[in-house]
């Protein structure tokens, strides 16, 4: 399980909203194992006013925040952060000084969907990877 909020401007997040999207989900499916049909995402476009951001990021700064059930491994994590740098460069000509990434994790038990919490529901994908 996991859960992805996109923060940026809204000029520049509104054109890239769909193609960053896909991005994001293949670099999840691809790194940890998340089934295809597990699309989370919440993009929130913001006026300048409502979005400060680094004195080295350009204003198609963008700050992903990726919400997980523990498990994962250090590796896998890293394997997800580079892929996510490699193809938003690749795909969207994103530079890496326009992208920060937050990967936040919490037990099973702090989680609740389809009527269950994380630790009652059987996953039809590894957590442990």
């Amino acid at each position: 399980m996991s859960q992805i909020k996109i923060y940026g401007l809204k000029e520049h997040l509104d054109p890239i909203k769909a193609r960053l999207s896909d991005v994001i989900h293949d670099c999840i499916v691809e790194a940890i194992g998340l089934p295809r049909d597990k699309r989370a995402h919440r993009f929130f476009g913001l006026e300048p006013d409502d979005f400060y951001r680094p004195a080295t990021a350009s204003p198609r700064y963008i700050i992903l925040e990726i919400n997980m059930i523990t498990g994962r491994t250090s590796e896998t994590k890293a394997a997800l952060i580079h892929a996510l740098y490699r193809r938003t460069g690749e795909e969207l000509g994103l530079a890496p000084t326009d992208l920060e990434i937050q990967i936040i994790e919490s037990p099973k038990a702090n989680w609740g969907f389809r009527g269950m919490t994380g630790e009652e529901i059987a996953l039809s994908y590894k957590i442990e990877v």
